[in-house]
């Protein structure tokens, strides 16, 4: 079975019992503070997916890392997938979890690149953008890519709108290839 459809089979009813014990917003924060580690430090998701470290073992790391500073419910299932030898799709769970929260909760998660920081006014102009054509309330994400040249590239889930002056230059020359072979 795929990792993704693993994660899929944790995260769904964490999220259901998250929300039925009112510890929805808790565990949100927890999983985004998993998601932070596991893409902050490499070693750690190693440790997750190494065959080498008995399952037990990393429970007791997992325990000694968390316990304290996450919630009880999110500590329980870490040790559920642990005790159940999956521990190396937790980041994938995290994820997963994430993803449902922000459909029951109606965000939409958005990345937009540019080759400068931006202010509030084009900060507010892209959500507005991103609300427009998803519906749901714009989780935006911010990076700054000197190698666009100009403009903008902004993603919502598999949507992408290019509007970058790299984007346009690639456009241009693969219309002169197509002319090119067109002429041959």
């Amino acid at each position: 079975m795929s990792a993704s459809r693993i994660a899929k089979r944790y995260a769904r009813p964490l999220l259901d019992l998250a929300e039925e014990q009112k510890l929805l917003d808790e565990v949100r924060q927890d999983m985004e503070t998993f998601v932070t580690i596991c893409r902050e430090n490499k070693g750690f998701v190693a440790m997750l997916k190494s065959p080498i470290i008995v399952h037990l073992k990393k429970a007791d790391i997992l325990n000694k890392i968390f316990e304290g500073k996450i919630n009880e419910l999110t500590l329980m299932v870490f040790s559920l997938i642990t005790r159940k030898n999956r521990e190396d799709v937790l980041p994938q769970v995290a994820e997963e979890f994430l993803k449902l929260y922000n459909i029951k909760k109606g965000y939409q998660e958005a990345t937009i690149t540019t080759t400068f920081t931006i202010d509030d006014a084009i900060r507010d102009s892209v959500k507005e953008i991103v609300k427009e054509i998803s519906g749901k309330t714009p989780l935006l994400v911010e990076k700054v890519d000197p190698e666009i040249v100009g403009g903008y590239i902004l993603m919502m889930g598999d949507r992408q709108i290019d509007e970058s002056l790299s984007g346009k230059l690639k456009e241009l020359e693969l219309k002169f290839k197509q002319q090119q072979y067109a002429q041959n």
